[in-house]
């Protein structure tokens, strides 16, 4: 009898880590459901991996700031007869500028998608993970999550709500033979970032991992059981830091490099497209 594939379902899968992600699950067998707005890029990276490693490859095109988008996708993934192995919550934004002037409406669609798409589809997916004793969910959050960062207020909060429900989650699921991660990147090379056309400066580049490098660590961090994973011994030292020193001290540091050594004229960074 043949064995059950494995299905990885990968939101913001049409560039950056995402995409790295994709191409990481594949390599180890895996098969997408690659989810995004911009359906061309999905159809093409299918295609790729289809071809590189002989897997199957859904794109499944979304927009995850819509509150109905996540019942969207597990009807759309029941309707195919996918059994999700894997979830991979990666679709999120950034946006950089102050709380008090920043557009309220992005402000709240970035709470929708970075907290409330994860916080759905996890919700939704979890409970025949645990029922079938496999699989788990892999939740990108940031070292962004270990700290409070003017000047890009509601991030790092979205990314604090990740980490925290992803530890949850891990201590729920783990005696259920499940498996909840929160990957906490650091600066990355993505277009994440080339969309907020940000340049980074020399203090922030010794510390910049390409999103090659994040997935990989990622995906081998939570097939290996563990609750959190930091990519890089300069990101794990920051959060280090961000643990022992004083709030207001690390608040003031993630503030000055926020407004001062991350330059750029785009004030969004969006892993949804």
């Amino acid at each position: 009898m043949a064995e059950e594939p494995r299905w990885a379902v990968i939101t913001g899968a049409s560039s950056g880590i995402g995409a790295e992600l994709a191409r990481i699950f594949a390599s180890k067998g895996y098969f997408l459901v690659l989810v995004a707005r911009r359906h061309e890029r999905l159809e093409a990276l299918a295609e790729e991996v289809q071809r590189t490693h002989g897997v199957q490859a859904e794109a499944m095109a979304l927009d995850l700031e819509d509150r109905e988008a996540p019942q969207d996708l597990v009807d759309m993934l029941r309707d195919r007869g996918i059994q999700v192995h894997t979830l991979v919550n990666n679709a999120g934004f950034g946006l950089r500028g102050d709380f008090a002037t920043l557009p309220s409406e992005r402000q709240l669609a970035m709470i929708d998608l970075n907290v409330g798409a994860l916080t759905a589809l996890s919700r939704l997916l979890l409970p025949s993970m645990m029922e079938r004793g496999k699989g788990g969910i892999l939740n990108v959050a940031s070292t962004a999550a270990f700290q409070a960062g003017p000047h890009m207020a509601v991030y790092y909060a979205t990314k604090a709500f990740v980490l925290s429900l992803s530890e949850a989650l891990h201590e729920e699921a783990k005696p259920h033979g499940v498996t909840v991660t929160a990957l906490c990147p650091g600066s990355t090379e993505s277009e994440f970032s080339a969309t907020a056309d940000v340049e980074y400066s020399r203090t922030l580049r010794p510390t910049l991992m390409t999103a090659g490098e994040v997935a990989r660590i990622g995906v081998e961090g939570y097939e290996a059981g563990k609750a959190i994973v930091i990519p890089g011994g300069g990101n794990w030292l920051g959060t280090i830091g961000a643990k022992f020193l004083p709030r207001r001290i690390v608040r003031r540091i993630a503030g000055r490099l926020q407004k001062g050594e991350v330059t750029g004229r785009s004030e969004e960074a969006n892993d949804n497209a």
